[in-house]
């Protein structure tokens, strides 16, 4: 029995090659901020903030539909594809947006590069859910999304040293190499065994589960407990599910709180930069203060996932948020450069950090058979948010509005998510008590 358990592999193999992935998202989350101002000073193209505002609205209006499309798709033609799907598509639009020769054409290639983008956050999320140990999901999805700062450091140490003698194109073109992951994924990336048993392949699923070290009956029991549990649920997956009596109130707050954090963090990683700018620092300062703000989050997100397995995801996300809101509050100030930068730094982990805990939590709240959708329509939903929050930046500075207003503008809803994730119903008397009575019929 032992060595019918023995696992050549564990779930950090599949957490590394996801976090690969998201690093990608990262380093687009925060390119196009780093180079606005430069795309502001292209020859020829008179590009005012409200246009840069807009081109960042079209990147994720692009996300937007990525999500909500993947979300449908994910549990009908599986993670692994639509993963490799996200990457390919993603560093062929970076590559087409080197090549842009007006706004316009960039906003477009934009829109395309957030398609593929949006393939691949729910994809991810899901399996690492799937594979990581049970009592460590928060802290493996936390090291996965920590990705999303990863590729941010990368992005902004690439505009510290390139941007001031070379063009923005070489951080666009940098972008189209990420295509070189794509083999690796094709030959390592596992499959989920949830969704290979509701596709009947049982066979293929149970070797998959013993390859990683995961208990196949569980995983049975689990799919059976949750028909047992909510009969009305019975051949449903995905949005039909997602979106059935039982799920259908949680997910409104889910998408809620993600609306107001990605005002948050996509307003403030497009427009910090030419902010703080506008406040005196000079270009390369301005640009170590998104690096900063990246390194806050990846500091937040590993630790706060590390509590997030121990007392629950709710109880540190809603302080993170208050962090995020006061630090926001305190960068509207005239501070001190240390005190400057510990703002800057409390923004990152009270914003983005914020963000991926929210992933964790929501991909561990909902059954394996809408996980991929539910991720999908939340993020698909609420980068609603997103669009607006690159809009509403762009408004305040061509209104010639005090800089301290964006601050405001952004610390406000960091509060009003704190409120409605404090609202989301415990989810141990859903889920949790899946894996409890599981334990118990082996035990039994």
């Amino acid at each position: 029995m032992r060595q019918e358990k023995a696992s050549p592999r564990s779930g950090l193999f599949v957490v590394i090659l996801c976090f690969l992935t998201i690093v990608a998202d990262g380093y687009d989350l925060i390119i196009y901020g780093a180079t606005v101002p430069s795309l502001m000073e292209e020859p020829g193209w008179n590009m005012t903030p409200a246009v840069a505002g807009m081109i960042g609205g079209w990147t994720l209006a692009g996300l937007m539909m990525g999500f909500l499309l993947t979300g449908w798709l994910t549990d009908r033609l599986g993670r692994r594809n639509l993963l490799m799907i996200g990457v390919l598509w993603f560093s062929v639009g970076s590559a087409l947006c080197a090549t842009a020769q007006s706004p316009q054409m960039l906003g477009v290639f934009r829109f395309l590069c957030g398609i593929g983008l949006g393939g691949v956050v729910p994809c991810a999320v899901a399996l690492t859910i799937e594979y990581a140990p049970r009592q460590r999901r928060q802290l493996y999805n936390g090291i996965m999304l920590s990705g999303y700062a990863v590729g941010g450091i990368v992005s902004a140490l690439a505009a510290l040293a390139l941007l001031p003698e070379h063009s923005w194109r070489t951080l666009y073109a940098l972008g189209g190499l990420y295509i070189v992951i794509l083999p690796v994924m094709y030959f390592l990336l596992p499959e989920s065994v949830n969704f290979l048993v509701g596709r009947g392949r049982l066979d293929e699923a149970k070797e998959l589960a013993h390859r990683y070290g995961m208990d196949f009956d569980q995983v049975l029991q689990e799919q059976a407990f949750q028909r047992k549990v909510q009969p009305a649920s019975e051949g449903k997956i995905g949005y039909r599910l997602l979106f059935s009596s039982g799920f259908r109130g949680v997910a409104v707050l889910f998408i809620c709180g993600m609306f107001c954090t990605q005002l948050i963090i996509y307003g403030l990683n497009t427009w910090l930069p030419h902010l703080m700018r506008a406040a005196g620092y000079a270009l390369g300062s301005s640009l170590q203060f998104l690096l900063v703000l990246q390194l806050g989050a990846v500091v937040g997100n590993l630790a706060g996932a590390m509590f997030a397995d121990r007392v629950g995801s709710k109880k540190v996300v809603v302080p993170y948020y208050l962090i995020g809101a006061l630090s926001l509050l305190a960068l509207s100030q005239k501070l001190d450069a240390f005190w400057l930068m510990c703002a800057v730094f409390g923004a990152g982990l009270g914003t983005i950090g914020s963000t991926t805990l929210l992933y964790g939590f929501l991909g561990a709240y909902f059954p394996t058979s809408c996980r991929g959708a539910a991720v999908g329509a939340v993020l698909g939903i609420g980068r609603a948010g997103a669009i607006l929050g690159p809009m509403i930046g762009g408004w305040i500075v061509g209104a010639n509005l005090d800089h301290q207003w964006n601050f405001y503008a952004f610390a406000l809803p960091a509060v009003i998510a704190a409120v409605v994730v404090s609202c989301i119903p415990n989810p141990v008397s859903r889920f949790e008590t899946a894996d409890a009575a599981g334990k118990n019929c082996q035990e039994a």
